[in-house]
């Protein structure tokens, strides 16, 4: 365990699920309102799908974690251990954003389209239930 490498590859695992559960746990608490919203106030489908987005985020993270883990680069000072370290957290940290740009994404459409289907209900709730004939 005195090797540098095994103790950058340690580090790099404990900040890069650290990062990978806070991102998660403010999504989760942040996302729900939107999903709520999208969800016309069903707090159980809400929530349910806010626990399944969630899941998606954490296999997709720790799989990026887990393939980024490998290095063929040597880190036999610390000045190296560090740069190595370093790249790799910022792999990560990109993904992560990226991950999080997404789940925006998708909130956004799903109270658009949330939005959307509440306004054509509500019209079709104010439209006459027979329309006077013609003839």
């Amino acid at each position: 365990m005195q090797e540098p490498i095994v103790r950058t590859y340690l580090a790099y695992v404990l900040i890069s699920v650290a990062l990978t559960v806070w991102v998660a746990f403010t999504l989760k608490k942040n996302g729900r309102r939107f999903l709520v919203d999208a969800f016309h106030g069903d707090e159980g489908l809400a929530d349910s799908v806010n626990h399944l987005l969630v899941v998606g985020f954490y296999l997709v993270n720790l799989g990026f974690i887990s393939f980024a883990l490998a290095t063929r680069q040597d880190a036999p000072t610390p000045r190296a251990a560090i740069e190595l370290l370093s790249g790799k957290i910022g792999g990560v940290l990109v993904v992560l954003g990226g991950m999080h740009f997404f789940n925006l994404f998708l909130f956004s459409r799903l109270r658009s389209r949330g939005a959307r289907a509440q306004r054509l209900s509500e019209k079709r709730q104010h439209e006459p239930t027979s329309r006077p004939s013609l003839t």
